[in-house]
């Protein structure tokens, strides 16, 4: 039996598709700079495999995944992340 993901069927934010989104992003930056999967692995300290596991089904540690990405130029995207307050009640609001 297959598992399917409601982004499959409609336009929403799911794990999967954040996941797909993400190694999709990341390989074309490796791209960019005309890195193969070996040589990204030796200039980033991550192994080859995690690197190939990574772009092939998304799973990484943490710490290689910001390794990589200070390998690729792109360590600042992290100041991103879980930068915007959460909003839970209109109460909560501030303008």
């Amino acid at each position: 039996m297959k598992n399917f993901d409601i982004g499959d069927f409609i336009p929403t934010v799911t794990e999967k598709a954040t996941i797909e989104n993400l190694t999709d992003r990341f390989k074309a930056r490796r791209k960019e700079r005309k890195l193969s999967q070996k040589a990204l692995a030796q200039s980033s300290g991550v192994s080859y495999a995690s690197v190939r596991r990574f772009e092939r089904t998304g799973e990484i540690s943490l710490r290689s995944l910001v390794k990589l990405a200070n390998a690729i130029g792109c360590l600042s995207d992290f100041e991103e992340l879980f930068k915007h307050e959460i909003i839970l009640s209109v109460k909560e609001y501030k303008k």
